[in-house]
Order: structure tokens, then sequence, then C-alpha cells
């Protein structure tokens, strides 16, 4: 009789702790670029992000929401523009790919039947695994001179050599419908994106995703 009552405690706790555990697919679109020391003309660059995430609610109104992301950044320049970074004769396209994963405090409000207003915010750490710039004609980033129409790696020793890791931190709104998400967010990353004097990371970020 012991045993089964503890059996049964047991499979009831389980339960009510996986009825606070979903799970999400998230889609959608991100608008990069760089801020802070020698961002000068960079413009924003669009890329994309694709995730998954999980969520586990510690009452109606506080979440923590762990995802990862395959996440595209970077930047573009204009030619003519000369910097300490870039300095191009070329249109420059500067591709960053990471494996990204933010940890968000959630705060939730209902604010109409079924509809639900979320405010996110924590860190997130990434880490480059791939992506090339490409030039359309002659330029520099770095100090490392590129001749010509070409690609090259973007985090390679025999490419820019970038910064393969990263973190920042995450702000975000959304709107629940359901099981439909909608959000909009922006990252502020806190490190350089390569040696020296250079500008981090931002990216503002416009997701649909859908709750399980």
């Amino acid at each position: 009789m012991k045993k089964s009552f503890l059996t049964v405690l047991f499979a009831l706790f389980c339960t009510m702790g996986f009825a606070q555990l979903s799970f999400n697919v998230k889609a959608g679109l991100n608008l990069s670029s760089y801020i802070g020391e020698n961002s000068d003309h960079s413009k924003f660059k669009p890329g994309a992000r694709i995730g998954v995430g999980m969520e586990y609610q510690f009452s109606g109104l506080v979440s923590l929401q762990p995802s990862l992301f395959f996440s595209q950044k970077g930047a573009k320049y204009s030619s003519g523009y000369s910097g300490s970074v870039v300095d191009a004769d070329a249109d420059v396209k500067i591709n960053q790919l990471y494996l990204e994963l933010p940890i968000n405090v959630q705060f939730r409000f209902n604010i109409a039947d079924n509809t639900n207003l979320v405010i996110a915010t924590g860190p997130y750490l990434a880490c480059g695994v791939g992506g090339k710039a490409k030039f359309d004609g002659k330029a520099s980033v770095g100090g490392i001179n590129i001749n010509g129409d070409e690609k090259v790696d973007t985090f390679s020793d025999d490419g820019l050599n970038y910064n393969r890791f990263d973190a920042g931190w995450n702000i975000g709104l959304g709107v629940e419908f359901g099981r439909i998400l909608v959000g909009v967010d922006t990252q502020l990353g806190f490190c350089k994106i390569m040696d020296g004097d250079a500008p981090h990371n931002a990216n503002i970020g416009i997701t649909l995703g859908y709750k399980f």
C-alpha cells in the first residue's frame, strides 16, 4: 500500500512538473549591423534565424525560456568608405552565422481572451560556426587585404579571423495568440567582433513561432 501511494505521488509530481513545461519552434528575420567603436557607416544587413526553445513557468506571470538558434548576423558597407576596421573601394557584405543560446526571463500579461503580452529579457551566448564576407572589389577588413570580386571565410584564420565567441543581452516584446507567437527583440553584443579597435554586434529580430 505504501509503495503504491509513493508511486502515485511520484507520478503526480511528474505530471505537475511537465504541465509547467512547454516547447516552441521559431523562425524569423534579423536586421543586423555593428555598434560602438569604429562602427561608423556600417549598414543593416538582413539575415534569417530559426530555432527551438523550451519554457518553464514558475507562475502565471514569470517563466524561464532558454532557446537554441541558428542566426545570421553581420553588416554591410558601401563603396568609398575608409575607416580603421573597413577600408573599401567596393561594396562589402559580411555574413556571420552563429549558433546562439538566449536565456530569457519572461513576464506574461493577459490582455484579452487567449491573448497574452510577453516581455522578455536576458543574456545570450553565441559561437560563430560559419559565414563568408563578399567583396565586389578591392577592400581591407581589419588589415586583411582583399583583391577583387571574391568571398573569404569570416571566422577562419586565413579569412577575416573574426572572434567566434559572442555574448550580450536580449530585450524582447511579443504577443501570444493561443499557440501562435509573434515577437520583436533587440540584441546588443558585449564582445568585439575582432581584436583591436573593433565594434560589437547589434541586431533587431522579428520572429514567428508556435508553442506545443
